[in-house]
């Protein structure tokens, strides 16, 4: 069941601290609260801020957070403490997204006055200032995997890449709409962008190339992250809806549904916990269920040894009457392969030693019971070079034999159907064809010899008949002339 907390205002960042006991920051209105994973109360709060403040981030280590304010300053707290460290002026509107950059002693940060700057944690100076967007910036982040790299997205539709060690951006992306939400892949190879409707991919290693562009959303896709392990992508909207996608297939895999419109999304570092802030000040916590533990049930008592053996020595007495134990029907592997409708493993079943060999009948039975079913095409196809050789090894012996002729010469006719393309590739399986191509010569031979033979004894006991008839016929006309003679006289 989720927790639900009330905030003073719209949510507009939620950040997990790296370091255990990963607790979150929670930007809203003008105050940064820090709650515990499972309270419900703030932790930590700090609010010296004279209007709104924005994009609360730890730094790797968990002892630094920055934030951005309306007023154009970027305050830097030591999460023990209350007041800030450091104060960078020099954006001239509100800065919107700030962030550590992977060395840990520089911060990144973006306004509405369209800069992109650089800062000096020690000297709390500016180290560069980018002013290639034309419209605010409103998202962006650090690469892990080099120390110079950041990424900005702004409202004019492009996504710039920067390294600090040049004057101007390096990589440029126009994603189509006002950019919300940006992310880098913990590999620093695939870069995700979030406007509009549309969630895109791009190949950082490629120069900015589009892999894919998802349009799940209704609305506009305010919030991105991903899970501990990269393989899952999430999205949050203005259509009250977080979709996950699975990054190998970039399809949804599981979407969950809130109240009102969402502003912000994050993940704990555990994937224990998805906490989403909303545009009414609502703080939605769900937190994963423990998985069962299969140790308490392994623990349970068992029955004793002896109640295992009571009665086994029991010797029946005469008047005794025995009721004798209903013997269960154990089917075999290819009856429960072809109940399953397994055809191909049913088929590789009845070719193994012992049927083939001794029990013939029944793997031309379960050829014909495939025949029957017309899977008979699909069990045989898609074989290699053995299995092959095995099927014409078996139907080139048995084919002659009456019993199973037609059915095996149905199988002989689909086997060579389908592998005639390949023939010529395997020395192996032209034998085997060769040889099959034998037999069945031969066995037509002997077929005619038959019918000749059968010709000529039709012929022998034709001329047997008539004989007999002509000698019967003698015989009567015989007795008939006697007998006239006798009465005469």
């Amino acid at each position: 069941t989720p927790v639900q907390i009330k905030e003073f205002g719209a949510i507009n960042k939620i950040d997990f601290s790296p370091v255990s006991p990963y607790n979150y920051a929670v930007t809203a209105s003008s105050r940064i609260h820090i709650y515990g994973r499972y309270s419900q109360e703030p932790v930590k709060t700090f609010s010296r801020f004279k209007d709104a403040a924005y994009c609360a981030t730890y730094r790797d280590d968990g002892n630094l957070l920055v934030a951005g304010s309306e007023e154009g300053s970027i305050r830097l707290f030591d999460v023990s403490g209350k007041a800030p460290l450091r104060q960078f002026d020099g954006h001239s509107k509100a800065v919107h997204v700030v962030g550590f950059l992977s060395d840990k002693y520089r911060i990144f940060s973006g306004g509405d006055d369209y800069s992109s700057n650089l800062w000096d944690i020690p000297s709390a100076t500016e180290i560069v200032s980018y002013n290639e967007h034309t419209d605010y910036v409103r998202c962006g982040c650090a690469s892990k995997v080099n120390a110079d790299v950041f990424i900005t997205g702004s409202y004019d539709h492009t996504v710039k890449l920067f390294d600090a060690r040049t004057k101007s951006s390096v990589m440029t992306v126009e994603h189509g709409q006002p950019v919300e939400s940006v992310l880098l892949f913990p590999s620093g190879g695939l870069l995700v962008s979030a406007g509009g409707r549309y969630v895109k991919v791009w190949d950082v290693l490629k120069g900015g190339q589009l892999l894919v562009s998802l349009k799940n959303h209704h609305k506009t896709v305010t919030c991105l992250c991903l899970n501990s392990s990269g393989q899952r992508l999430l999205s949050g909207s203005l259509d009250r809806h977080v979709k996950i996608y699975s990054t190998t297939s970039y399809r949804v895999v599981h979407s969950f549904n809130y109240a009102t419109s969402i502003l912000s999304l994050a993940l704990s570092p555990e994937d224990e916990t998805i906490v989403v802030g909303m545009t009414n000040g609502v703080l939605n916590i769900k937190h994963r269920k423990p998985e069962e533990r299969k140790e308490d049930s392994q623990k349970k008592r068992r029955p004793a040894y002896r109640t295992h053996v009571k009665g086994r020595t029991y010797v029946s007495k005469q008047e005794d009457f025995c009721v004798s134990k209903p013997v269960k029907r154990v089917l075999r592997k290819y009856d429960k392969l072809l109940k399953s409708f397994q055809s191909s493993k049913a088929l590789d079943a009845v070719l193994e030693p012992p049927i083939r060999l001794y029990t013939p009948e029944v793997t031309v039975a379960v050829m014909q019971e495939l025949h029957r079913r017309g899977t008979l095409r699909s069990a045989l196809a898609g074989r290699d070079e053995k299995q092959i050789n095995l099927l014409l090894t078996f139907v080139a012996r048995r084919v002659i034999e009456p019993r199973f002729t037609p059915v095996l010469v149905t199988v002989a006719d689909m086997i060579t159907d389908i592998y005639q393309p390949v023939v010529g590739q395997s020395v192996i399986v032209d034998r085997q064809f060769l040889r099959l191509q034998e037999a069945i010569g031969k066995e037509i031979d002997y077929q005619e010899e038959l019918l000749e033979v059968l010709g000529m004894m039709d012929t022998l006991f034709a001329t047997f008949t008539k004989k007999r008839d002509t000698y019967l016929d003698e015989n009567k006309s015989n007795g008939l002339t006697d007998a006239i003679e006798t009465n005469k006289s």
